[in-house]
């Protein structure tokens, strides 16, 4: 596994939404949606804004493997789940202040569906 470029980070960081093409179990991508992606240190997460109903998160949880661009920046990604309460806060407030101009029709369900946080794995 590699880590992500600081160069990477940024880029993804400051794009408005990132491309996800999580893969099938069979290993087929599927077509890309938009999503929005924070950052927290050297990590990137997604999280479904439609919770666990999202047809992307499912797949994405199925095989943990996809395709992300954003930025400029076009990586094959492992897709990580995470628990840790203390991350998820984190990823809550980065949701909040990167998108919170949304309003909270946008904003509450991404907060509220954090038991889907990805961590996003460059390979």
């Amino acid at each position: 596994m590699t880590t992500w470029t600081n160069d990477e980070l940024t880029r993804i960081e400051h794009a408005e939404e990132l491309q996800m093409a999580p893969s099938r179990r069979d290993g087929t991508p599927r077509t890309p949606v938009p999503i929005w992606v924070v950052r927290d240190g050297d990590d990137l997460y997604v999280r479904s804004f439609r919770g666990g109903a999202g047809a992307w998160y499912r797949t994405a949880q199925a095989s943990h493997q996809g395709r992300i661009s954003s930025g400029g920046v076009t990586k094959d990604v492992t897709l990580a789940e995470v628990t840790d309460s203390g991350v998820n806060d984190r990823i809550d407030a980065a949701y909040r202040a990167k998108y919170g101009r949304y309003g909270a029709r946008y904003i509450n369900p991404m907060v509220a569906s954090r038991d889907t946080t990805l961590r996003l794995l460059p390979r």
